[in-house]
């Protein structure tokens, strides 16, 4: 189901204008989906944007819309599993945070939040199990088809 709203200036000041959750995920391997998928949506966005990269030098501008959170999570600073000595592995650091974020976040009774999950297998996996056992449906969560974890729309 799509819903057409205009996206002007004047319709995202109005007190009225509905404002829909976003929250996106990517990695080091899905920078550029991610540009596209922020370029698509309405400066009135709001949300969260998490972005898991091996390190630092990894950083790069990506632009969100003013009423979103972008947050890097730098694998290189970061610990894996609690009581072990092991780094952070792909994907771990990205379901950890964005885990944390829906069980605070997210309401399942009438939840309007999109969901665009982008980068590894691993990281995407772990989500969209914790989403759809909060009792997210699983066609509310786009994520790459190829992985085969949601129901295509």
């Amino acid at each position: 189901m799509t819903h057409h709203t205009e996206h002007s200036a004047a319709a995202c000041r109005s007190s009225r204008h509905t404002r829909v959750q976003h929250l996106i995920t990517a990695d080091e391997s899905s920078l550029a989906e991610l540009q596209v998928v922020l370029a698509t949506l309405p400066i009135c966005s709001t949300g969260r944007v998490f972005v898991e990269i091996p390190d630092a030098s990894w950083e790069a501008h990506v632009t969100v819309p003013s009423r979103m959170v972008l947050t890097w999570l730098d694998r290189s600073r970061r610990s894996g599993a609690p009581g072990t000595s092991r780094g952070c592995a792909p994907g771990e650091a990205l379901a950890r945070a964005v885990n944390g974020w829906a069980d605070e976040m997210l309401c399942t009774e009438d939840d309007q939040t999109r969901i665009h999950l982008l980068g590894g297998y691993l990281g995407t996996a772990d989500i969209v199990d914790h989403l759809t056992g909060m009792g997210i449906a699983p066609t509310s969560i786009h994520a790459p088809a190829e992985y085969g974890l949601t129901t295509s729309r």
